[in-house]
C-alpha cells in the first residue's frame, strides 16, 4: 500500500556540528597563540657617555617642572597650586615668547600621571617640547 508522507512525520537527518566547531575553535586558538605579531615601537637614540656630553639647559628656555608632592606643577621653579593656574601661566608664557624652547624636568619619584597629563595638554595646544631633562647616574 502507498502512503503519503505527512509533513509532521518527516525525520530530517542533520549532522551534529559540535565536533566541527570544537576543531575550528582549537585550530583558531592554536593559530592565535603561535602567530607572530609585529609590535609597534618607537626608536629612541640616546647619546652614550663616550660620544657626547649632556648639554646644559639654555637660559632662553621655559622649564616645566613636575614635582613629587603638591603643588605638582611649576614653571621655571615657580610652583602653581592648581592645574588651571599652571595652564594659564604656561599659555601666557608661550604666547609672549613663542621662540623659547620648552624643557620638561620631572622629579624621578613624581607620579607618571602628572607627566601624561602635561604631555596631553602640550599636544592639545600644539606645543612641542624640545628637551626632557634627565639625571646623570654616574
Amino acid at each position: 500500500m502507498i502512503r503519503s508522507n505527512n509533513p509532521k512525520q518527516i525525520n530530517t537527518i542533520t549532522p551534529d556540528l559540535t565536533p566541527l566547531l570544537d576543531i575550528i575553535f582549537i585550530v583558531m586558538v592554536f593559530l592565535l597563540l603561535t602567530a607572530s605579531v609585529k609590535l609597534s615601537s618607537l626608536e629612541v637614540e640616546l647619546p652614550s657617555n663616550n660620544t657626547s656630553q649632556s648639554k646644559s639647559v639654555d637660559a632662553q628656555s621655559i622649564t616645566l617642572n613636575i614635582l613629587k608632592a603638591a603643588p605638582y606643577w611649576a614653571i621655571d621653579g615657580k610652583p602653581y597650586s592648581t592645574w588651571e593656574q599652571f595652564q594659564d601661566a604656561l599659555l601666557t608664557l608661550v604666547t609672549s615668547a613663542p621662540k623659547k624652547n620648552i624643557v620638561i624636568a620631572a622629579d624621578k619619584s613624581a607620579e607618571i600621571q602628572h607627566m601624561v597629563k602635561l604631555f596631553t595638554f602640550l599636544q592639545e595646544q600644539k606645543i612641542s617640547a624640545t628637551q626632557i631633562l634627565m639625571e646623570d647616574n654616574l
